[in-house]
């Protein structure tokens, strides 16, 4: 007989709201990077967004490992030097989001004032949260203010700063810090307000600090804090017809030069090329692109990287058209106010409190007639310089004449020193005819100083080896002694030049017209030797309590090789006297002049009578 089994009885008990919210608490945070939490839970709102709706990182994917950062283990701090309209700003609210559902902790933004604190809140954060699902059933909107908002297991405080009192209280692990390049300068009662920010932090061993700006000036925070930083990153794209990862530039947007166009004409005809293969990028492209980049170290120190630096400019942003931003650049080149607002928000560079500047164009009106290789008919010397690089040395050749004028007659780049050897030992043709060869030829021993040694021992006839005096000097140059034992060069001349006296002697002869005195180059100069060559400036900066004017780079990592070999060939001709040369001119005119040949009667006697010895 078969016997049925009873099925259990379960007895069902209602489950009381206190009970859900336990065991939501025991439950574990989903394992979300910050860009998928966004993607998952994020919703943009129709009053600060012109793309309402769910976040979707494939729209700016260049902000995705920006986001992901705040959760790297061995980060500490996060720089991010942006331009605007690039998303920077809804970056820092998906982490907000992030660290309310998914790690809750004692959360600060820091913004430039209190005002404009009160306003993000009331704007931004809160539409935020009430979108979100997940983030309002956490928010308890009753126990907030406009300046602290109250979630499950932490708050998020809001603080101008412009009130320092605000920022010296409470502990925090979680700092937002944006822009802080518009926040106020230190005072003698108070320190900045970002080392008020960060001693919050410091109970926390897992705190995250995150810097956002546009950049203002290269003394400004966001600047010096992407410089010291211990990785610096920079997008690269993939190009739709080489297929070769580039960084967007802004001097490879191209556009007509025409006096007759106007400038909404010229800038509808901007386009993008490629520096690799030289082929057109447009408009269309640029969604493909950003979709398949890659953020790429292009400075790193060694160690860890506890503190990581993202730079991008608004070349890369998918919301604005390349074509805008030759226009806003043409609207505002002539106006210096508005010129640094495009290069600080739209370029996210900084702008520089320029005394003496040179441009690529200059150096291009410096062309005479004479062609490359060809020595011009004034020259009286060649001298050289070689700026030695880890794949490539860059060599010039410049040819020298009475009162410091100079032409450059040639410029390359050489793979090995032998190269350069076989280079400055050719011989150039003056325009008369006369051969010439190089005198004196300075290269650089900063990099490998010891291949650098045994060369110029090996050539010490017209090659001696050079290195930038770390500190300015009295003079312009001076001779010291290689004391280094075991090298073929010990004992030999090492030259020590101050660049930053070369330089301004360069900037200063590069403005004067073609002719006595002037710095020019050969007919047919190439740009990209023009652009090295002026791809620094000089700008004031503090000195402990002094002002100090410096020659620095325009840009970041811009190429400025050309330019040190420059100056190693001005200070190879400073060695051989070239400031002197007119007078020793003068003196040989001055000596055949009181010498004339004296004039004695019996030579002509014995001229007409050449035998009378006999």
């Amino acid at each position: 007989m078969e016997v049925k089994r009873r099925k259990p009885r379960i007895r069902k008990y209602r489950v009381t709201d206190y009970q859900k919210e336990a065991l939501r608490q025991l439950c574990p945070p989903e394992d979300l990077s910050v860009s998928e939490w966004a993607e998952k839970y994020r919703m943009l709102d129709a009053k600060t967004s012109a793309a309402p709706g769910p976040w979707r990182n494939e729209k700016t994917p260049y902000l995705r490992d920006i986001m992901n950062e705040l959760v790297s283990y061995d980060t500490e701090e996060i720089i991010f030097c942006k331009c605007t309209q690039v998303g920077g700003t809804e970056a820092m609210q998906n982490m907000i989001g992030y660290i309310v559902q998914q790690d809750p902790s004692p959360t600060m933004i820091v913004y430039p004032t209190e005002e404009i604190a009160k306003s993000v809140s009331e704007n931004r954060l809160e539409p935020m949260v009430k979108l979100s699902r997940t983030l309002k059933n956490l928010y308890n909107e009753g126990e907030s203010s406009r300046l602290e908002l109250q979630f499950d297991g932490m708050y998020l405080s809001l603080a101008g700063s412009n009130s320092p009192s605000n920022l010296a209280s409470k502990a925090i692990r979680f700092l937002m810090l944006d822009e802080v390049d518009k926040y106020p300068g230190a005072s003698r009662k108070e320190a900045d307000p970002i080392s008020l920010a960060r001693e919050r932090t410091k109970t926390f061993r897992n705190r995250k600090i995150y810097l956002t700006s546009t950049p203002t000036l290269r003394t400004g925070h966001i600047w010096k804090a992407l410089e010291g930083a211990d990785v610096e990153k920079h997008y690269f794209v993939p190009c739709p017809h080489c297929g070769e990862y580039i960084e967007l530039r802004w001097k490879q947007i191209k556009f007509p030069d025409g006096e007759d166009m106007s400038n909404a004409d010229r800038a509808d005809m901007a386009v993008y090329v490629c520096q690799e293969c030289g082929s057109i990028i447009t408009d269309q492209h640029k969604d493909q692109m950003l979709r398949f980049g890659e953020w790429r170290p292009v400075r790193q120190a060694t160690g860890r990287n506890r503190r990581v630096g993202y730079w991008i400019n608004t070349l890369y942003s998918p919301f604005v058209r390349f074509s805008e931003i030759v226009k806003e650049f043409l609207d505002s080149k002539d106006d210096p106010e508005k010129l640094q607002n495009f290069v600080n928000s739209w370029l996210a560079e900084p702008w520089e409190d320029t005394k003496l500047k040179t441009d690529a164009d200059t150096v291009l009106e410096r062309q005479t007639d004479v062609p490359e290789f060809t020595v011009p008919s004034w020259a009286r010397m060649l001298t050289a310089g070689v700026d030695v690089q880890e794949t490539t040395l860059y060599w010039t050749i410049r040819a020298w004449g009475n009162f410091i004028t100079s032409q450059n007659i040639a410029h390359g780049q050489a793979l090995s020193f032998q190269d350069i050897e076989q280079v400055m030992n050719l011989q150039y043709q003056r325009e008369d005819g006369e051969q010439f060869v190089v005198s004196l030829c300075l290269i650089d021993s900063g990099y490998d100083a010891d291949s650098t040694y045994d060369f110029c021992a090996s050539n010490s006839d017209w090659a001696m080896p050079v290195k930038g005096a770390s500190n300015p000097m009295m003079s312009h140059f001076k001779l010291s002694k290689i004391n280094k034992p075991d090298s073929r060069a010990y004992g030999m001349n090492l030259v020590l030049v101050d660049g930053d006296k070369y330089k301004d002697m360069i900037a200063a002869r590069m403005k004067k017209e073609n002719g006595r005195g002037a710095w020019m180059v050969y007919d047919g100069c190439d740009r990209e030797y023009a652009e090295q060559v002026t791809a620094e400036h000089k700008v004031n900066e503090k000195s402990g309590s002094r002002t100090v004017q410096r020659w620095r780079q325009k840009k970041s990592h811009a190429d400025n090789h050309y330019l040190d070999a420059e100056v190693y060939a001005m200070g190879a001709a400073d060695i051989l006297g070239v400031r002197s040369l007119h007078l020793v001119q003068e003196e040989e005119a001055q000596q055949q002049r009181q010498d004339p040949e004296q004039y004695a009667p019996e030579e002509s006697w014995i001229q007409k009578n050449e035998n009378w010895i006999h």
